[in-house]
C-alpha cells in the first residue's frame, strides 16, 4: 500500500484473483461504496486498485475488507526489485495436468473416427474428469459463485455451468444404465473445455504480465548503491539513504543514481532515455545531470538536487503507470454477451423440463431433454473463438517479425487511424553520420579529411567515430595526433606533424577567431537540412585558418519513405513526433515524405510531453483511434498512452515492454503488416463466435423440443468446436504483403 499525501488520501492496494473486465467493475463498485472514497481506478494489468479517499476516518484495513468482501485477495505491493523473476511456463503446471488428464477421454472419439472402439469403461472416466472438473476448475467455480452475486454473468459462469452439465449427466446416466449396457457419457467434454479455457487464460496471464515489466524496466535504470561522500570520505550506501544536498561520485560507465549537478569534473552524459537524441551531451561545473542517464569517461563529483518521486525518471514512471491504467477500448465481447445469453440458457432448460413434466414425461426424460438444452449451450465453441485465434495470428505474426504482447493490441490495430512515429531510431538509422564536408580555400578534400579524422582517432564521441568512419570508407590512412587535449562543450586540440590543429564546434572555433566567411553559403545549405556543424582550422601566426567544414545528420532508414507512403493510401493520417529543432525535423520530415506544411511533423516536443499529444491527437476530429511507433525510453509513456503502442525491435527493453506490439526486426514496413494481420484475426474472431453462438441458436429449440438427445447434442458442440478451429488455422496462410 502506498499513502500519496494526507489530504486527499490515495491508496494503492495490490488485487488478485480478477480476471476479466467485469471483476473491475466488481471491485470498484465494492470499493465506491465505503464511506468517504470519492474515486476508484481498478487496473486489471497490473491488478491494482487506486484509491482516492477524503477522510482520515477511512482505512486501509476497510479498504482491504471491501476487496476480500466482493470475493477477491487483496495483496500487499512489493518493491520492483524483490519480485521474482518468472520463467516463461511459470503457471503452465495445471494446463499441463489437465491436457495430461484429458488426453485419454479423447481416444474413443479419435478411435471412432478410425473404425476402433477404444471406449474406456465409464469408472476411468469418471477417475480422469473429475480432477478436472473440481479441482483444475474450482477457481472457475469461485469466480462464478461471485458474478452470481452480483447478479452478473461471465465467461467463468458459463464454463461451469456448461462442463458442470456435461459432467452431471453423465454421471448421472452412468448411475441409472442398464446392467451390461454402456451408456454414451459426457466426461471427454467437460474436461476439455475446463483445459482449454485454462490454457486460453494461462496464455491471456503471460500477455498481462509483460504489460506490467515497462514499470520494472524503467526502476532498473536506477542503481540501487550510491558513492556517498561523508564525512570520513567516500563508502556506498544505499539509493534511499540519499538526501537533497548530498554529494556523490558517479564513475565513468555508470549511471546517475538521482537528478543533481556537477561541482568537480567533467564528461560526457548519455541522456537518449530522456531526449532520444544519440548523441552524448558535454558536461562540466555547474551543469544539471539527471539520474537514470549513462556517465562517459569522466568521474564527477554531483550535488544532488532531487530524490526519491521527485526525480526526471520517478515522473516517467508515473507517466508510464497513469497511460496503463487507462482501460483497453474494447472489452471481452464473450463476457458481455454471456451476461445476457447464461441466464436466458438457464431459463431455458428450466422451462424445457417443466414443460416436459407438464405434458406427462417422467422425470428422467424431462431430466434430459432439459440437459441437452444445456449441453448443447456448453461453451466448448464459445470458449475457443477467441483465443484460438488469437493464438493462430499471433504464432504467424512471430513467425514474420511482430510479436504481439497484449491481445487488446490485436483487437484495436485494425482501426488505427492516425500513426504517429518517433523520429530518432524508429524512421532514421539512429546513429550519426557524416553527411556533407566543404574544404578550406587552397584545401583537398581527402587531405582536410585525413587531419579531421587522424585528430578525431582517439576520441569515442559519436560525431568523432562518424568522420573516422567517413575517412576509412575512403581508405584514407591516418596519422597519430600529439599532445590532444579535449576541451568538454567546445572540442579538440591537437598536433599533427607540427601543425597546430583545433576541431570542434563553430561558436567555439569562432570565439578563437576563425573566420567562417568561405563556408556562409554551404552553412546556410545545410541548417537548412537541420544538420550539426562543426569544423577543422589550423592555428597560425595570421590566425586561424579554415581547412574543413563538416555537416553531421541522421539518415532515413531505407524503406521508411514507401512504408510511410503505403500506409497513406490506406487512409491513414501520418505523424512525427521529434525533440528535435524544427528546421532539422521538418527537413528529415519532407526526407521522409512528410508534408509538414499538414502538420505531419511535430518539433521541439519533450518526452513528458509526447504522451499529452498523443492524447490531443486521440481527441482531434471527434475520437481517433491513433498508434504510436517508438524505439526509447523516452517513449514508454506515449507508447502506454496511445490506443496502441508498437515499439521497434532495436529499441529499448522499456519501450517493448511499454508496448502492446514489437517489430523485432525494426523494420518499418511491419507496421503495415501488424495492421493487416489485426484485422484478419479480429475478421476470424467474429466468424469464430458467429459459428459458435450459431450452433446453439439453432440446436437450443431443438433440443427443447426433444429432436436432439444429449448424445447428438454433444456431437453437435464437438462439431461446433471443430469447425471454429478449422477456420482459425486458416490464418496460418497469412504472409506479409511484398513491397
Amino acid at each position: 500500500m502506498t499513502q500519496i499525501n494526507s489530504e486527499r488520501s490515495t491508496y494503492t492496494i495490490g488485487i488478485g484473483g480478477m480476471t476479466c473486465a467485469s471483476c473491475v467493475s466488481r471491485v470498484e463498485k465494492a470499493l465506491l461504496k465505503v464511506p468517504s472514497v470519492e474515486s476508484v481506478s481498478v487496473n486489471l494489468a497490473t491488478e491494482m486498485a487506486c484509491i482516492e479517499v477524503t477522510s482520515d476516518g477511512t482505512t486501509e484495513a476497510l479498504l482491504r475488507r471491501a476487496i476480500r468482501d466482493a470475493g477477491y485477495e487483496p495483496r500487499i505491493q512489493q518493491r520492483h526489485s524483490e519480485q521474482k523473476k518468472e520463467t516463461t511456463w511459470s503457471g503452465f503446471a495445471p494446463v499441463a495436468m489437465g491436457l495430461l488428464l484429458s488426453a485419454p477421454l479423447m481416444m474413443p472419439m479419435l478411435g471412432e473416427s478410425l473404425g476402433q472402439h477404444w471406449m474406456l469403461p465409464a469408472w476411468v472416466q469418471f477417475a480422469l474428469a473429475t480432477p478436472v472438473q473440481f479441482v483444475l476448475g474450482a477457481h472457475f467455480y469461485k469466480s462464478a459463485w461471485h458474478a452470481l452475486k452480483a447478479l452478473t454473468g461471465n465467461m467463468e459462469l458459463l464454463v461451469a455451468l456448461g462442463t458442470t452439465a456435461g459432467w452431471a449427466l453423465s454421471v448421472w446416466l452412468w448411475i441409472h444404465a442398464q446392467e451390461g449396457h454402456a451408456p454414451h457419457l459426457y466426461f471427454e467434454g467437460s474436461a476439455v473445455v475446463i483445459t482449454l479455457v485454462m490454457l486460453g487464460k494461462w496464455l491471456e496471464g503471460r500477455a498481462k504480465k509483460q504489460t506490467t515489466e515497462a514499470i520494472s524496466a524503467l526502476h532498473a535504470l536506477r542503481p540501487d548503491v550510491v558513492h556517498w561522500v561523508g564525512e570520513e570520505g567516500q563508502i556506498d550506501v544505499p539509493v534511499d539513504e540519499i538526501r537533497v544536498g548530498d554529494h556523490i561520485v558517479v564513475k565513468p560507465g555508470e549511471r546517475y543514481p538521482v537528478d543533481g549537478e556537477i561541482l568537480e569534473g567533467q564528461t560526457q552524459a548519455d541522456e537518449s532515455m530522456l531526449t532520444g537524441e544519440a548523441l552524448p551531451v558535454d558536461k562540466k561545473q555547474g551543469d544539471p545531470l539527471t539520474g537514470g542517464a549513462i556517465n562517459g569517461d569522466g568521474t564527477v563529483l554531483v550535488q544532488v538536487k532531487a530524490v526519491g518521486q521527485d526525480t526526471v525518471l520517478s515522473n516517467i514512471i508515473r507517466w508510464v503507470e497513469q497511460a496503463q491504467a487507462h482501460k483497453a477500448p474494447i472489452q471481452r465481447l464473450v463476457d458481455k454477451v454471456a451476461e445476457i445469453f447464461v441466464p436466458v440458457v438457464v431459463f431455458v432448460a428450466m422451462v424445457t423440463w417443466a414443460i416436459w413434466l407438464w405434458q406427462g414425461a417422467s422425470f428422467e426424460t424431462a431430466l434430459i431433454h432439459a440437459v441437452a438444452v444445456l449441453v448443447i449451450a456448453c461453451p466448448c465453441a464459445l470458449g475457443l473463438a477467441t483465443p484460438v485465434a488469437i493464438m493462430a495470428g499471433t504464432g504467424v505474426a512471430a513467425k514474420h517479425g511482430i510479436l504481439i504482447q497484449d491481445v487488446a493490441a490485436l483487437e484495436t490495430a485494425h482501426r488505427v487511424q492516425t500513426i504517429v512515429f518517433d523520429k530518432t531510431g524508429t524512421l532514421t538509422q539512429g546513429r550519426p553520420q557524416l553527411i556533407g564536408q566543404v574544404p578550406g580555400p587552397d584545401e583537398k578534400n581527402n587531405s582536410a579529411l585525413m587531419w579531421a579524422a587522424s585528430v578525431q582517432s582517439a576520441s569515442e564521441h559519436p560525431l568523432a567515430q562518424a568522420v573516422v568512419n567517413a575517412a576509412k570508407a575512403q581508405g584514407i590512412k591516418l596519422q597519430t595526433p600529439q599532445a590532444m587535449v579535449a576541451l568538454p562543450g567546445k572540442g579538440v586540440q591537437a598536433q599533427l606533424n607540427e601543425r597546430h590543429l583545433l576541431l570542434g564546434s563553430l561558436r567555439w572555433l569562432e570565439e578563437e577567431g576563425l573566420n567562417t566567411l568561405c563556408w556562409q553559403t554551404e552553412m546556410g545549405h545545410f541548417q537548412a537540412q537541420g544538420a550539426t556543424l562543426s569544423a577543422l582550422a589550423e592555428r597560425t601566426p595570421e590566425g586561424l585558418k579554415p581547412l574543413l567544414l563538416m555537416a553531421f545528420g541522421d539518415e532515413p532508414k531505407p524503406e521508411a519513405q514507401k512504408a510511410l507512403a503505403s500506409l497513406r493510401q490506406r487512409g491513414i493520417k501520418l505523424v512525427m513526433i521529434s525533440g528535435d529543432n524544427t528546421m532539422a525535423a521538418q527537413a528529415m520530415g519532407r526526407k521522409l515524405g512528410l508534408k509538414p506544411e499538414q502538420g505531419e511533423v511535430q518539433a521541439n516536443v519533450l518526452p513528458q510531453q509526447k504522451a499529452a499529444e498523443i492524447e490531443k491527437l486521440k481527441k482531434d476530429h471527434g475520437s481517433r483511434v491513433v498508434a504510436m511507433v517508438g524505439d526509447g525510453v523516452n517513449d514508454a509513456p506515449a507508447l502506454a498512452a496511445a490506443d496502441l503502442g508498437i515499439a521497434m525491435g532495436n529499441g529499448t527493453d522499456v519501450a517493448r515492454h511499454a508496448a502492446g506490439m514489437t517489430l523485432m526486426r525494426g523494420d518499418v514496413t511491419l507496421v503495415e503488416a501488424a495492421l493487416d494481420i489485426s484485422a484478419l484475426t479480429v475478421r476470424k474472431i467474429r466468424q469464430n463466435l458467429f459459428w459458435a453462438f450459431a450452433y446453439n441458436v439453432a440446436g437450443i429449440p431443438l433440443a427443447a423440443a426433444g429432436y436432439l438427445n444429449p448424445m447428438v447434442a454433444g456431437a453437435a458442440m464437438a462439431l461446433s468446436s471443430v469447425s471454429v478451429m478449422a477456420n482459425a488455422l486458416l490464418l496460418k496462410r497469412w504472409r506479409p504483403k511484398k513491397k
